[in-house]
């Protein structure tokens, strides 16, 4: 029989507890509970736990604190940091730190679970997350290609985009989802021995998102099989190119994310992308 994965839940909100235990909650499964970040860290050192997620705002030993303490007694530990008071500066020292994940609250249950799931059946590595700039108004990472880390970095970068009206949002994490998940698995074949460069600067006026991938690039000259080349009057053409070439249904990526973004600009050779998002500086 397999041994139970453990979680513990360090949170001082008896509420958040009950929440996520009834979300977690499994069989295969051994959840347990802390309310302050001493008696959290105590029975870290006394057991291994799989995942341990925890609040970052917590008296005397917080979240940020307790995740460094982690990384010392338990390194492997998987933790996700949880948050009603989200920064950009916490945003990337949790990466800094190696947390698994971030969200802010309140946050989905499902978005949690998912999260969860991944955290407790992936296979990550410690070098999957390497940080070049680990700054609020420049973050720079390299990557490790698999898709599993790809969810995990879109996670953060939706969170360091938190002031953004919920709509524009969700509208450039899903376009920086494509360009990633494209880098990945067109770029670098989906080769995890391979590696993908991203940047991501914030300027008073504009958020900027940038992509590359180890590949060769490509021409938009010879995307048949990508919605984006489509005759106007024949909107699914690339379906049938894809369906002849045996390719899995999609190609609407990069067509998808022009709409998302205020500009989608590509490097000569294809292999670079940079997404823009202009903000509304006149927003409180």
């Amino acid at each position: 029989m397999a041994v139970p994965k453990r979680i513990l839940i360090v949170d001082d909100d008896p509420d958040v507890h009950g929440s996520l235990r009834a979300a977690l909650d499994a069989p295969d499964r051994k959840i347990e509970s802390a309310y302050d970040g001493h008696t959290g860290l105590r029975l870290i050192r006394n057991a291994a736990y799989d995942l341990v997620l925890t609040d970052l705002n917590m008296l005397e030993l917080n979240g940020m604190t307790l995740l460094e303490r982690i990384r010392e007694v338990r390194p492997a530990t998987r933790v996700v940091v949880m948050t009603a008071a989200n920064t950009p500066e916490n945003v990337v020292r949790a990466i800094r730190e190696r947390a698994f994940s971030y969200f802010s609250k309140p946050f989905t249950v499902n978005a949690v679970i998912e999260m969860v799931d991944r955290a407790l059946s992936g296979s990550d590595a410690e070098d999957d997350i390497q940080v070049l700039s680990a700054r609020p108004n420049w973050l720079g990472l390299r990557l490790r290609c698999k898709v599993e880390t790809a969810g995990r970095i879109v996670q953060f970068i939706r969170e360091l985009g938190m002031d953004l009206p919920a709509v524009e949002q969700d509208q450039v994490t899903t376009a920086f989802r494509e360009i990633l998940l494209n880098a990945i698995e067109h770029g670098a074949g989906g080769d995890p021995d391979k590696r993908v460069f991203i940047t991501y600067v914030r300027t008073k006026r504009a958020a900027l998102y940038y992509v590359r991938d180890p590949g060769k690039g490509f021409s938009f000259d010879r995307l048949a099989h990508a919605a984006v080349s489509n005759p106007e009057d024949s909107p699914v053409e690339h379906a049938e190119v894809r369906e002849r070439l045996g390719m899995r249904p999609g190609g609407f990526g990069i067509l998808m994310t022009r709409e998302l973004v205020d500009e989608l600009i590509y490097s000569e050779h294809g292999n670079e992308v940079l997404l823009i998002k202009y903000l509304d500086v006149n927003r409180s």
